[in-house]
């Protein structure tokens, strides 16, 4: 992988002039920057949820990866490539063997997205008003079916929050202090004791959907219309959700960076333009998707201590947001 990764840091590895490159590095993505087109090349990595083992499996979930984020991302996404090595070198749709696949993807400004804009204290009122209903009315017409209704039972949300837990019993003391793992975890259990009924209620009112499952300040452009993308194609487990899932997660991260006022003024947005009723069950709810998507970012976050390409002071960084995902979520279970 390193030595792909030193090849396609050199512009004659692209089948057009890239400009400048960058690498940016995820658990999951090696992805390289240019001046206008940005490849993403999925690792070979498996951690249950997830797999991307095979050569197969990475060619399957590129063209998903295309074909899902199509839904809210007209021209981002602009295909499939291949990656060759030739015997001598590594290339994007070059000569000799096929060893990966890329996502091609059209260069969003920095300056557009919501994260950025945020930092700078430029997001205004119109514009969460623009993202709420942007994401409300994909909500309203996006798919559901029978197969889809199963993702929202009680025990496959539950079988969700379980593994989290699982997987991050090894960062107990590290990321995450056993008061907080504990506490979140019977905390957790509880909500499900307590609400047993509601998650049925959810199906039957429809609202469990093909979502965008990974919906934060990063993934969201504020160009005209809102550009949306980067969403889960790795697994419909976590894509099927009830939409509260969904629009939880960008209500919590807005909280995560210090934006309560306008993740109090989204969800106001939100509810009103998707239909749902502004009472304390539905904000029940959505605390609960709270309390996951952190758990999950803390988790996720966590997954790069272990990762050996990584060095150190990313490491060291990472524990730190690690650890303050985690202290939002208990935070959440304390109010």
């Amino acid at each position: 992988m390193s030595l792909m990764i030193d090849d396609l840091m050199h512009p004659s590895a692209y089948p057009e002039d890239p400009g400048n490159i960058t690498l940016a590095q995820t658990h999951i993505s090696n992805v390289f920057i240019g001046d206008e087109f940005v490849y993403k090349i999925k690792k070979p990595v498996n951690f249950g949820f997830l797999d991307f083992s095979t050569l197969e499996k990475r060619n399957y979930y590129c063209n998903q990866e295309v074909e899902l984020n199509s839904r809210f991302s007209k021209d981002v996404y602009l295909g499939v490539f291949p990656v060759t090595f030739d015997g001598a070198k590594y290339a994007i749709n070059g000569e000799g063997e096929v060893v990966d696949y890329a996502v091609k993807m059209r260069r969003l400004s920095d300056e557009d997205l919501l994260k950025t804009r945020f930092r700078k204290g430029i997001v205004t009122s119109e514009d969460i008003k623009r993202i709420g209903e942007a994401i409300a009315d994909f909500h309203k017409k996006s798919t559901r079916s029978k197969e889809i209704d199963e993702f929202g039972k009680l025990d496959t949300v539950k079988f969700n929050t379980d593994e989290n837990f699982q997987q991050t019993a090894e960062f107990v003391g590290d990321s995450i202090s056993q008061e907080q793992y504990h506490e979140l975890k019977n905390w957790t259990d509880n909500f499900y004791k307590e609400h047993k009924e509601l998650f049925a209620q959810r199906i039957k009112d429809g609202k469990i959907r093909d979502c965008h499952g990974d919906l934060h300040m990063e993934h969201i452009c504020l160009t005209d219309p809102i550009i949306i993308f980067d969403c889960i194609e790795f697994n419909e487990r976590f894509r099927y959700s009830d939409v509260v899932s969904d629009i939880a997660f960008l209500l919590m991260d807005l909280e995560f960076n210090g934006g309560e006022k306008l993740s109090e003024q989204l969800c106001k947005v939100y509810l009103t333009r998707v239909g749902e009723r502004d009472d304390d069950l539905i904000h029940h709810l959505i605390n609960f998707y709270k309390v996951y998507r952190a758990y999950v970012r803390g988790k996720i976050t966590s997954f790069i201590l272990k990762d050996t390409a990584v060095p150190d002071d990313k490491k060291n960084e990472a524990r730190n947001t690690a650890q303050k995902y985690f202290a939002l979520a208990h935070s959440y279970i304390s109010e």
